[in-house]
């Protein structure tokens, strides 16, 4: 693996190593971890299995989507929260799904430009403990209150009060849902699956062989994995609470549809769970790779594209083309590829579009289509129908995972990508 480049191109950036927390759905094992905590433990373990001083960090860059109210900034709190010096700077960023991803590409700029030389970057959510609010209604009747100072302005104010104030805002479903095309993520996964026609069945067939190729993968996915001790009984997690050694075919027809009852094809089982998880990567220069036992891989390029939001699932095609073209790179110049299963009708929507030379031509400005994925080189070990997508951290967690699985093939290319609600698609092309 060479860390030489070429003269006049931007300096190499290295992902020089990493680790994650198991991921674990939403309200089971974690759902009492605040999410500086799995944080924590991700960071403190990235920095002792790879033996560096918290202090030779120059940064730290955590993607994140629902921060806490009581950890603002909370990348910085959970680096201190870790051991990371005070002197170190810390910051938080935001893409929705690609928060994760983002936070690399944060770190690459900024050693790109020579003002880093050693970053943790990664991705932290708990999607558990997204809180449920009251509405704005409430809160004026609520300062109402406080603001009477007499016993028959106190009286005037309870007398406003209507139980429907209680009516709780659920976060989590409003942040899932787009407010600009009005459409949840499960609605826009329908949107692809009627454009493409991807029957029911085909969703059904991905879904299953991503928990097969998980439960096949759980040895190799320890590798990445930093056990937790989970409260109350602190019992220990070490592999993800999500996969399911006994699905069936028959188990995932029998689901409804969730999005569209009436005309719908996309399910709980055919779609990414809502989880909590943590991922922690090393960002370094060229002087620091070399130094480095063993770096995973470079950074060749990487990519953020914008679409329709209502077809938002479409997103990778759009960032891996762009990203492709930065590397000088084709398709079939890549040997391991990673798709983040937000929905099967989203991935598989992904692989119509990239081998169709006529969506090249009407949405990619492309003489020739992307290329096909063959299947036996996209998400090898499974993806997030079976792993489960904790949104700001699951871009990280797809680049480690493509990485180290690329090392024990001895791959030299590699691609991670994920569509973004709002619209958008974000990619990375790697190298050993």
């Amino acid at each position: 693996m060479s860390l030489e480049h070429a003269p006049g191109v931007a300096p190499p950036c290295w992902i020089l190593g990493g680790i994650r927390t198991p991921f674990a759905k939403a309200g089971t094992a974690f759902a009492r971890v605040p999410v500086y905590e799995l944080g924590r433990i991700a960071v403190g373990e990235a920095l002792a299995r790879h033996d560096v001083d918290p202090a030779s960090l120059d940064e730290v860059i955590l993607g994140n989507c629902a921060q806490p109210a009581e950890a603002a900034n909370v990348a910085r709190v959970t680096a201190l929260r870790a051991g990371v010096p005070v002197q170190v700077p810390g910051f938080t960023v935001h893409r929705n799904c690609a928060s994760g991803m983002e936070s690399v590409a944060d770190a690459a700029l900024r050693i790109r430009a020579g003002g880093a030389g050693l970053i943790l970057a990664g991705g932290i959510e708990s999607m558990s403990q997204i809180p449920l609010q009251y509405t704005y209604e409430y809160g004026v009747w609520l300062e109402g209150l406080m603001r009477a100072k007499t016993p028959a302005q106190k009286l005037a104010a309870f007398a406003r009060f209507r139980p429907a104030l209680l009516q709780p805002r659920i976060s989590l479903m409003e942040g899932l849902t787009d407010l600009t095309c009005g459409l949840n993520m499960g609605e826009t996964a329908e949107v692809l699956a009627r454009e493409f026609r991807i029957s029911r069945e085909r969703q059904d067939e991905f879904a299953l062989e991503s928990h097969r190729r998980t439960i096949a993968a759980r040895e190799r996915l320890r590798e990445e994995i930093v056990p937790v001790f989970a409260p109350p009984s602190c019992a220990m997690v070490q592999d993800d609470v999500g996969p399911r050694e006994g699905q069936t075919i028959e188990a995932l027809a029998k689901l409804k549809p969730f999005f569209d009852r009436r005309n719908g094809t996309v399910t709980v089982g055919n779609s990414c769970p809502v989880t909590d998880g943590a991922v922690a990567l090393l960002i370094g220069n060229e002087a620091t790779a070399k130094r480095w036992p063993a770096p995973l891989g470079r950074i060749r390029a990487f990519a953020f594209a914008g679409l329709e939001p209502r077809r938002m699932g479409l997103g990778p095609v759009f960032a891996i083309t762009r990203a492709l073209d930065q590397a000088g790179l084709a398709l079939d110049d890549i040997d391991l590829i990673e798709i983040n299963e937000a929905f099967a009708a989203q991935v598989l929507a992904c692989l119509e579009a990239s081998k169709s030379a006529d969506f090249a031509r009407r949405e990619l400005g492309r003489d020739r289509a992307l290329g096909e994925i063959p299947r036996e080189k996209l998400n090898v070990n499974g993806g997030a129908i079976a792993l489960g997508h904790p949104v700001g951290a699951s871009g990280a967690r797809l680049l480690l995972t493509l990485l180290l699985e690329m090392r024990r093939r001895g791959l030299k290319r590699g691609v991670a990508a994920l569509c973004v609600g709002g619209g958008q698609g974000a990619a990375f092309v790697v190298e050993r």
